[in-house]
């Protein structure tokens, strides 16, 4: 099948574009973002409105909160993202699974016992808690026999205080499906109905590492975000992947056959909101992935953070896209940088590019467009429905 590229002159917002979308959201366009955190939260829940066949691409190097107790027992990537953004996508109507989409998103309280904990979670697992009740089976017992192989597999005294139940489900399949994560997010996505496709960028357990600017290796993601630590006060040069997550060990891996056709095959490419450094750039890690942007003809768009990003301290909204770009083509560098991105989106009152980088974006043929993205309500973010809108009228 040979693919042509047609140019088209884009209204932003376009009314007439959105509304098709609207009416038949099954039918709508392959948006991939490349993402994780939570920062695309109610993006996600908005965009499910208008398509089903969004593409999300998440991190799975988070080392931190309830995923680290899961990753140290397991020896597994990060799966806290991928149930947030299936959770987002998840069919919330009556044709849904609400009984399944409560189960999945409860989680164990912080202040019972650990014995207490057991025993509401055996209940849960022995089909006589309320949350199970309410499911109908055959899903039930299906839900039932993945949190009984969690349960089998637990380590004694794993900390289950806090614990999301959608994780424990995540972790259980993982251990039956002999350390695969794909199966068990089909299985998954299919319970709840996710009304989009939501992919780990790898399933190698692997560990986020900053390399900064007065010469320190940060590993550990917890340890970048400035959220479980405290900020770095040192700007980041450099990201890679490490294999163990306490000492540096440079390693690398490589993106499945299965997720470069979906990168290949999108009909606009995302480098949306989030945490620059772990939510964003470390999708582009894997080798692969950048080689499968720059096949796709596809629109690609940036969209800058708006407010206080700590893993961007010292690091101005030009030096970001100069990063993103760096990244881009680190394993193609004779590429052009429009293959890579071709638009930035932003909402110049709240977003500053200065006027010489401007000129070298337009000499770069890479677009700025300024439209409000920003309303009283959603400030200091973006308002989800106005950016959805944006991005599908690009499509």
């Amino acid at each position: 099948m040979n693919k042509v590229l047609i140019q088209r002159q884009a209204i932003l917002p376009d009314p007439m574009r959105i509304s098709r979308y609207q009416k038949s959201p099954e039918l709508g366009p392959r948006v991939l973002f490349f993402s994780g955190g939570s920062a695309l939260k109610q993006v996600s829940r908005t965009l499910k409105h208008y398509t089903h066949n969004s593409i999300h691409l998440v991190t799975a190097f988070d080392s931190g909160g309830s995923s680290a107790k899961l990753r140290n027992a397991f020896d597994m990537p990060a799966i806290g993202d991928l149930r947030s953004r299936l959770l987002a996508l998840a069919d919330e109507t009556v044709t849904g699974n609400p009984a399944i989409y409560a189960l999945f998103n409860y989680r164990l309280p912080e202040s019972a016992t650990q014995t207490d904990l057991f025993l509401q979670l055996t209940s849960i697992a022995d089909g006589i808690h309320p949350l199970i009740l309410a499911i109908q089976q055959p899903m039930r017992d299906l839900v039932r026999s993945l949190l009984k192989f969690f349960i089998d597999e637990m380590p004694a005294h794993f900390d289950l205080r806090g614990a999301s139940i959608g994780n424990l489900l995540i972790a259980g399949g993982y251990v039956t499906h002999h350390q695969q994560l794909e199966p068990v997010i089909f299985l998954l996505s299919k319970l709840i109905n996710t009304l989009g496709e939501v992919h780990a960028i790898t399933e190698e357990s692997l560990h986020l590492t900053a390399h900064l600017e007065d010469g320190r290796s940060i590993v550990g993601q917890h340890r970048i975000t400035g959220k479980e630590a405290a900020p770095l006060e040192s700007r980041i040069m450099d990201i890679s992947l490490s294999s163990d997550p306490d000492n540096y060990q440079q390693t690398q891996c490589q993106l499945s056959g299965k997720l470069a056709d979906f990168i290949q095959q999108a009909d606009l490419i995302c480098y949306p909101p989030g945490s620059f450094y772990s939510s964003i750039l470390a999708n582009l890690l894997p080798i692969g992935v950048t080689e499968s942007i720059q096949r796709n003809t596809c629109p690609k768009v940036y969209i800058p953070n708006l407010g206080q990003d700590p893993e961007l301290y010292g690091i101005s909204t030009t030096q970001a896209i100069q990063q993103l770009l760096k990244y881009l083509k680190s394993q193609q560098p004779d590429t052009r940088d429009d293959q890579s991105i071709n638009i930035i989106l932003l909402d110049a009152r709240f977003t500053h590019i200065d006027s010489n980088t401007k000129q070298q974006l337009a000499a770069k043929r890479i677009e700025i467009i300024d439209i409000p993205l920003v309303t009283p309500e959603s400030e200091p973010y973006y308002h989800a429905e106005k950016l959805v809108h944006a991005l599908l009228s690009l499509t």
